[in-house]
């Protein structure tokens, strides 16, 4: 029994750190983004909505006290409270999305794509509200426009790309 709990804390930890390494990697682009949703898709998928969940609030925790570990290495309370902090507490519902979808329905390309696109829209929804109401005139819609749109194309190859990896790994594990 003890055995299994310090496994699957080493587990946790190890994925929250994935998050933390995938949170640093910037892709370049017109707007560019990091990996994060992509390390939350693929732990969620492999380790389930517990913990994958887990390991994002750890991540947030460890933003949150101060550490840099956030994009850009930012940390910190006011990094986790920024425009973009919304997007942040939303990994936390995409894990448990993408992790309950993937645990009744295992993970196959399609099943994990539609897990994938469904954490993301809640994502999507409460980042996006979060930067209207509290760092913008209250309008989604222009939101939706900085905020949303230039990463459709980016989140959708992280999906798939996760998704991927997460059923090759899912068998070894």
């Amino acid at each position: 029994m003890k055995k299994t709990k310090t496994k699957e804390m080493i587990t946790v930890s190890l994925s929250a750190a994935l998050i933390c390494i995938c949170s640093w990697i910037q892709v370049p682009s017109a707007v560019p983004f990091t990996l994060q949703t992509f390390a939350v898709f693929l732990i969620s998928a492999v380790l389930g909505a517990k913990k994958g969940a887990a390991a994002t609030l750890v991540y947030l925790l460890l933003g949150a006290v101060g550490l840099p570990v956030f994009s850009g290495f930012q940390g910190g309370v006011g990094a986790l409270l920024g425009a973009t902090g919304g997007y942040a507490f939303g990994f936390i519902f995409a894990a448990v999305i993408v992790g309950l979808i993937t645990d009744k329905y295992g993970i196959s390309l399609l099943t994990g794509i539609f897990s994938g696109v469904a954490g993301i829209a809640v994502c999507y929804l409460i980042g996006t509200l979060w930067f209207a109401f509290v760092y913008g005139d209250g309008n989604p819609a222009g939101a939706i426009s900085v905020c949303v749109l230039p990463f459709i194309l980016p989140d959708a190859v992280k999906i798939t790309l996760a998704m991927i990896i997460a059923k090759r790994v899912k068998k070894t594990v």
